[in-house]
């Protein structure tokens, strides 16, 4: 099965990521975990270049397990900066050690945080009519209450354009071209 999306620079890594995970709906913890910060730390840059160090962020982070996460002190923290393979963006390295503490206290109140994202669509996922990248919001009123739930939790780069990215990541949106062969 192929999609008629293109990439810049027929970007293979990107057609893969695409055509078996992108949109698809996800409800591990750990992913979800995963996909929430890999957004955030594509804030200002383009998901191609996380994309292409992701592989090297589940390195850094221990594979993104939250409770090894939240036990970073200062000299993890310094080392990551130096680590030049992922994105050495202080904020969002400080930030992701947070976001871990408010991840493990959401899973605490929810019993997982799948049961807690998935609420702001109902445990449903919204079928937009996708023709040309203009139909595509950068945000929406769910992203924005999103975005304001996961900040008053004590996360930080949530925005809600970067919620919204992490709904279509997730599969919480459906958000592939109405003729992409990969809409489901």
């Amino acid at each position: 099965m192929d999609c008629n999306c293109t990439w810049p620079g027929n970007d293979l890594l990107m057609q893969v990521y695409h055509n078996t995970e992108w949109g698809k709906p996800e409800h591990n913890d750990s992913k979800l975990f995963e996909l929430l910060l890999l957004e955030g730390f594509q804030a200002g840059l383009s998901w191609k270049i996380v994309l292409h160090k992701r592989e090297n962020f589940r390195r850094a982070f221990d594979n993104f397990d939250a409770n090894k996460i939240v036990l970073y002190q200062e000299e993890r923290i310094q080392e990551l900066m130096q680590d030049a393979s992922i994105v050495r963006n202080q904020a969002k390295i400080r930030a992701t050690v947070g976001n871990a503490k408010a991840f493990l206290s959401i899973q605490a109140e929810f019993g997982t945080f799948d049961a807690y994202i998935w609420k702001f669509t109902e445990g449903k996922i919204i079928e937009n009519i996708v023709h040309s990248m203009s139909d595509l919001p950068s945000k929406t009123v769910i992203s924005d209450a999103m975005s304001k739930d996961l900040l008053s939790r004590g996360f930080k780069f949530v925005g809600s354009t970067i919620c919204y990215a992490f709904m279509q990541a997730s599969g919480m949106v459906n958000d592939h071209f109405e003729k992409c062969s990969f809409r489901s």
